[in-house]
C-alpha cells in the first residue's frame, strides 16, 4: 500500500461527511479506494485496466487523486445546493 493521501471532507450543517477526512489509497491489487480515514470501508473504488495503466504511462494513481477529489468536491457542491437536480435524460461523455 502506497501513503494515502488525505482530502479534507467538507464541512456544514448537512454534509454527508461533517467532521472527518477522506484519503486516497492505492491497494495491493492495484485499485484505488476513496475512504473515511478513521474507517476501512470504501467509498469509492477505481480500477484502471493494463491499458489504461499503459496509456497513463504509470501516473494511474496521480490521475485517480484527480477524479476523485474534483468528485468529493462536486458532492460537497451538491450538498450545499449549488446544483439543481436536472431529471431530465442526461448523455455520459
Amino acid at each position: 500500500m502506497t501513503d494515502a493521501y488525505i482530502i479534507p471532507a467538507f464541512r456544514g450543517e448537512q454534509t454527508f461527511m461533517p467532521t472527518s477526512f477522506l484519503e486516497i489509497v492505492e491497494l495491493p491489487d492495484g485499485r484505488i479506494e476513496l475512504r473515511r480515514a478513521e474507517d476501512e470501508g470504501s467509498l469509492v473504488t477505481l480500477d484502471f485496466s493494463e491499458d489504461a495503466k499503459a496509456f497513463l504511462q504509470g501516473q494511474h494513481v496521480e490521475v485517480a487523486k484527480a477524479m476523485l477529489s474534483v468528485g468529493v468536491q462536486m458532492a460537497g457542491r451538491m450538498v450545499e445546493g449549488e446544483f439543481e437536480k436536472d431529471d431530465g435524460s442526461r448523455v455520459l461523455h
